[in-house]
């Protein structure tokens, strides 16, 4: 069992004050917060080790490089990679997808189709619009249910051998939906089409193991699992990492430059052109040891608790609706308030030191399938407790109130 108040002790802003109220924050789905040790982590690289990587035979690079290889392993290790070239450094989930659809605009073709939930962020519809606009192949969307779920049945239906690259978010980010994610990898898969898991909403809340789950592609953020802002992994088999293309040109990714002709460097170098964010890519090794060492088990325990009593408190609330009320959940809670705009709500309970997210949530896909402008989402992370839940309903009650 997690002691709670040790951990919150561990992230130093859970004890600050916004508008002279205590902070509670549920807005981890956009970003989470930071323990001590991964900002002593970051701090400690500047100090200490602070050079560039891969290319200096002193000692500082090779400390630094040292540590950064160390961070990727660990993150093969933590995501079951079969091998540690598989790893890419990104600085975000946006930057993977687009290291991926960059690649298959030498693959794709007119003709051919690439299949997106309709249940996904923007970065993983926009990017994919992108490239069927210039390949012209054609984007086929699998619909949704009133819970917030994927119609398999439609998936099935759109399968083809057209089907080239199937792209779905491991857990929604607007709704908290869980995906089916690895029967849908074997569908794909069964018609020869490549896969992309975007992942960036799972990380925090469970461990994704890329060998099980068969996936071709899996990216996620550094910065909602504790990790530092403007860090990423896009994972991908070495099959498909050698098909790619590079993403970009620059130093770092090359083997041999001649004015002639250039020869490209090997895995995972090959798409990490120019000097990364050292700090960050260390750090994120930090940040994913501080969770494994609280445990994804207690963790869920824990999130799971939480998500079940804000889905009963919020229901009592008259003329209340929670949007993604599938089955399988994440620590997501999004609803709105009948009459009433998200925002208002949003700003309200702000005064009150209570920190959510309101709008679109980068899904408008989502917001228009249910007509409507947004949503209130509250999002939780294994340092949140009950009673922070209930000063939220307290503060949603007290803003219904003077909203209505």
């Amino acid at each position: 069992m997690l002691d709670i108040q040790k951990i919150r002790a561990e992230f130093p802003i859970l004890s600050e004050k916004v508008n002279g109220k205590p902070l509670v924050y549920f807005d981890n789905g956009a970003t989470s917060q930071k323990p001590q040790i991964v900002i002593d982590a970051e701090a400690k690289y500047y100090q200490e080790i602070n050079a560039n990587i891969h290319r200096g035979v002193h000692t500082l690079s090779q400390l630094a490089t040292d540590a950064y290889e160390i961070s990727r392993v660990k993150i093969q290790h933590h995501i079951n990679a079969k091998f540690s070239h598989e790893v890419l450094f990104t600085s975000g989930t946006t930057h993977g997808i687009n290291l991926v659809t960059n690649g298959f605009a030498s693959i794709l073709k007119p003709g051919d189709e690439v299949i997106v939930s309709s249940l996904e962020h923007h970065s993983n519809i926009v990017p994919w619009q992108m490239l069927c606009e210039k390949t012209g192949a054609t984007l086929r969307v699998i619909p949704m249910n009133e819970d917030g779920e994927l119609i398999m049945e439609a998936f099935e239906a759109l399968l083809s051998e057209k089907t080239k690259v199937v792209t779905v978010n491991h857990i929604s980010n607007a709704l908290g939906i869980i995906n089916p994610i690895k029967y849908i990898i074997e569908k794909a898969h069964a018609v020869g089409a490549a896969v992309l898991i975007d992942g960036a909403q799972a990380v925090p809340h469970l461990k994704p193991d890329v060998q099980d789950l068969d996936c071709d592609f899996y990216a996620f953020s550094g910065h909602k699992m504790c990790g530092p802002t403007g860090t990423g992994i896009l994972y991908g088999k070495e099959e498909w990492l050698n098909k790619l293309p590079p993403y970009q040109g620059g130093g770092e990714m090359i083997k041999e430059v001649t004015f002639e002709k250039t020869t490209y460097a090997d895995l995972p170098h090959k798409f990490e052109a120019g000097t990364p964010n050292i700090a960050g890519g260390i750090v994120l090794g930090t940040a994913v040891d501080y969770l494994n060492n609280i445990g994804f088990h207690n963790i869920q325990k824990q999130e799971e608790k939480l998500l079940e009593h804000a889905t009963k408190r919020l229901l009592e609330i008259e003329g209340l609706k929670i949007y993604g009320t599938g089955k399988n959940k994440a620590s997501v809670v999004s609803f709105n308030i009948d009459g009433i705009h998200p925002y208002d709500i949003g700003s309200i309970i702000d005064k009150l030191g209570i920190a959510v997210r309101t709008g679109h949530h980068c899904a408008q896909p989502i917001m228009t399938f249910f007509c409507i402008p947004g949503t209130i989402r509250a999002s939780f992370s294994f340092y949140n407790t009950i009673e922070e839940i209930d000063v939220m309903i307290e503060a949603v009650k007290k803003a219904k109130t003077m909203l209505s």
